[in-house]
């Protein structure tokens, strides 16, 4: 009997987390409350570890959108001034 050729280890793969999506919210040129249920209704149509970026020219968003998402669950990753908009991206989680 000739001896068998030694198979060489599969490599295992490891699980890879699945890459997040980026989605746009152009809330310029709303006013309270506006920007705050375009971005409810937005994150409801979302996946969690998705991620928002809101753009708004009300400067109540720059607080009402973080409140709401502290109340909801969502986590705040960014917010800059820019160019008088207030742009916050948002990670959600349901």
């Amino acid at each position: 009997m000739s001896p068998q050729p030694e198979k060489s280890p599969q490599p295992v793969e490891s699980p890879q987390p699945v890459p997040e999506k980026s989605h746009q919210l152009d809330a310029r040129r709303l006013l309270c409350p506006l920007p705050v249920i375009r971005t409810q209704d937005a994150i409801a149509k979302l996946a969690t570890g998705d991620l928002l970026t809101v753009t708004s020219t009300d400067p109540g968003a720059k607080m009402d959108i973080p409140c709401w998402c502290r109340i909801n669950g969502h986590e705040v990753i960014e917010i800059t001034d820019q160019d008088y908009e207030i742009i916050i991206t948002i990670k959600v989680s349901h």
